[in-house]
């Protein structure tokens, strides 16, 4: 094939259309004075670059939950481009642009601190290959996931790849216009979450689809099509297939977006909640309220109130029943409290990462987040000061507010703790003063290490899935 038959094939999309869906239609074009989009409150780099792409000859569109959010009337975190020029093509244009990712190829083009992504168009999954050499570009699964799409298609195959026809609106920011082929318009109007094509094929395709129904549910308030949820209910076993890196990424968007308890109860009423974090699901039967969704309670306020959150109290809460369900069986079966802690501790982070990735660095903060728990509970008079200090001192405090919450520990302690933060430094000695010294004869002596333990969370059967 030339390139000239390349170029024209890529301008007209080819073979048979992605889900079923007829990329052939005529989509309604809706002028400026038709919606509710106003240029101004456009993100400026992603004009620039639309219309640098448009000078040199390409056609550029905002396009996804950008759109869909400014024709809601709320600010989008990210603007993101689709176009016809090609990844290499689109770095000739910007200097400043990095290229990325395997599974699909993306450009990034940065402005200072800033990054547009743009993405181009895909063709649709049924479409014909352009020749051997492409082959590699395009990896689908024996379930039907897609591995790797790198084959590249028209606007009009672009559309049929979307999720849902809420995010498969376009937007020109050079005529200000809106390009509907989905009548996603329509679904925004009425608060509705429907696939592109059949949703049995379209979470096959990508069973991360499921959770982001879930996602755009509990944020936009809109109700999941019921050909949706039915397919959700069938196919949620496909989320064990996702990589947990990739679903890593996918629990922070869940769950730090802002409406962290809505999101948390709709997984559960989906049954996909049990896919991400399986020993924390056996752990809340009948638990209300638990720990976990007091954490995203507070998650969803401090983003609420512009304070930071870190992921590693979401997963501290998270795993904190099960790691001690596990720490307390294990005491039961003789070993010291705390090498109880630590197995428990170890073999929670190991085997939730299982299912969702667990970085290091985020590991060392959930356990010290863990570990000071016992020293917040114990008060020992001359490490108050200290403990104080401690980097990870206020995650551990409001770690243990929460504790105090479910009745895990006593008010009454966590109390003493938030009054001596505020005390001066006289009060504070005082506080202090008044604690009882751990005596000498309660402490509990180190024993030596029984060889019978040292594989016994090996043996310990593991809470089932």
């Amino acid at each position: 094939m030339t390139n000239e038959q390349s170029k024209k094939q890529k301008k007209q999309g080819g073979g048979a259309p992605a889900s079923g869906v007829n990329k052939s239609k005529t989509p309604q074009i809706i002028p400026p004075d038709a919606h509710s989009i106003s240029l101004d409150s456009v993100n400026e780099s992603a004009v620039q670059v639309a219309a640098k792409l448009a000078s040199a000859g390409f056609e550029a569109y905002l396009v996804g939950g950008c759109v869909r959010d400014l024709l809601l009337g709320t600010q989008p975190k990210d603007f993101d481009l689709a176009t016809d020029a090609r990844p290499e093509e689109i770095k000739q244009v910007f200097r400043s642009c990095r290229l990325i990712g395997r599974r699909f190829r993306l450009a990034h083009v940065r402005f200072g601190r800033e990054i547009i992504e743009v993405a181009t168009f895909r063709a649709g999954l049924d479409d014909d290959m352009e020749s051997e050499a492409d082959e590699d570009d395009r990896r689908v699964s024996a379930a039907g996931q897609v591995m790797r799409d790198n084959v590249y298609g028209s606007k009009e195959d672009d559309v049929v790849r979307r999720d849902f026809r809420v995010n498969a609106l376009y937007y020109d920011p050079v005529n200000q216009t809106v390009i509907d082929y989905v009548n996603g318009m329509d679904d925004l109007r009425n608060g509705v979450l429907r696939t592109i094509g059949d949703p049995m094929e379209r979470f096959r395709e990508d069973p991360v689809r499921m959770l982001r129904a879930v996602r755009f549910s509990a944020k936009l308030g809109f109700k999941i099509d019921a050909k949706a949820q039915a397919a959700t209910g069938e196919l949620a076993s496909l989320l064990h297939h996702v990589p947990p890196a990739r679903m890593y990424d996918e629990v922070l968007k869940l769950f730090h977006g802002g409406h962290a308890l809505e999101t948390f109860n709709h997984l559960r009423e989906h049954g996909l909640f049990r896919y991400l974090f399986p020993f924390t699901e056996q752990c809340l039967d009948g638990l209300v309220p638990n720990l976990p969704s007091l954490a995203l309670r507070n998650t969803d306020r401090r983003i609420k109130e512009g304070k930071p959150v870190i992921p590693a109290f979401l997963f501290a809460s998270m795993l904190w029943d099960p790691v001690r369900t596990d720490a307390e069986k294990l005491i039961d079966h003789g070993q010291t409290a705390a090498r109880a802690w630590e197995t428990a501790t170890s073999d929670a982070i190991r085997d939730q990462a299982q299912h969702v990735a667990i970085p290091r660095r985020l590991a060392i903060v959930i356990k010290d987040i863990w570990g000071l728990q016992s020293k917040l509970e114990q008060r020992p008079p001359r490490m108050i000061a200290r403990l104080m200090q401690h980097e990870r001192f206020r995650a551990a405090y409001d770690f243990l507010m929460l504790r105090a919450e479910v009745e895990e520990v006593e008010r009454k302690l966590a109390e003493w703790w938030t009054e001596i933060q505020e005390a001066d430094a006289e009060r504070q000695q005082r506080m202090i003063s008044t604690l009882a010294p751990r005596s000498q004869k309660n402490r509990r002596r180190r024993r030596r290490k029984n060889p019978a333990e040292k594989n016994h969370a090996n043996r310990m059967s593991k809470i089932p899935v």
